[in-house]
């Protein structure tokens, strides 16, 4: 298990903290997840059935890289992985793989939907029909049978069409400007990447998110906080 700097918990503790204390407009659960949150990493809150390799998790149960997650429908699993921290909604299958117990490389949503920020560093993150490289980015995904919805809620991504890799776009978002969806198969009038609605994802999710890994979203200051 990774273990943190004195000065990086403290940082942490501090923000948990603030989002605490300004917390009145957070969800419940996401205020009981940023009350809970106070270990290193692995599963800090869920609801409903969640399997991590076949088996049944708990609270505190570890996420490492090469871990497979699945949820049931109406379940949900907060996790976090070294610098990464993820929110997998219900009916909801996850693979995941890295060169550490620490640091997750890659990703693939197999069906389902996923809210997550990552740390420094290139990502890779696949669905049925869309592959993204991300670089420090809060990214959420929506896996359907013949499309991906894919938000750049911040940061960079490289987004390419699996069934026509000459599809591709790079996206430069700070706060869920350029919302797409990847599609399957690009017949008239639908583009193979199109422009999307910001849909199913809010930004009091993404702060719990990033104060459980010790930091803040982009937006919060900038006169954005709390748009969606």
């Amino acid at each position: 298990m990774q273990q943190y700097s004195a000065s990086f918990a403290y940082r942490r503790r501090e923000w948990l903290k603030r989002a605490l204390a300004g917390g009145a407009a957070l969800p419940l659960l996401l205020r009981d997840v940023l009350a809970a949150g106070t270990q290193a990493g692995g599963v800090v809150q869920m609801n409903g059935e969640v399997l991590i390799n076949g088996r049944a998790a708990a609270l505190g149960a570890p996420v490492l890289p090469g871990d497979h997650v699945v949820t049931a429908p109406g379940a949900n699993a907060v996790f976090v992985v070294g610098a990464d921290a993820f929110l997998l909604r219900g009916n909801s299958e996850l693979l995941t793989s890295g060169r550490s117990n620490v640091l997750i490389s890659s990703l693939r949503l197999v069906t389902g939907r996923l809210l997550s920020v990552f740390g420094r560093g290139q990502r890779r993150i696949a669905t049925p029909t869309a592959t993204i490289g991300i670089r420090g980015t809060g990214l959420y995904l929506e896996v359907e049978a013949e499309r991906t919805y894919a938000c750049t809620c911040y940061g960079v991504a490289d987004l390419e069409a699996s069934n026509m890799p000459s599809a591709r776009e790079t996206v430069r978002t700070k706060h869920h400007d350029s919302p797409r969806y990847i599609h399957a198969h690009g017949e008239m009038p639908i583009k193979m990447i199109e422009v999307a609605p910001v849909i199913n994802h809010t930004d009091a999710e993404l702060i719990m998110l990033e104060a459980l890994v010790g930091r803040t979203p982009p937006f919060v200051g900038s006169g954005m906080d709390m748009k969606y």
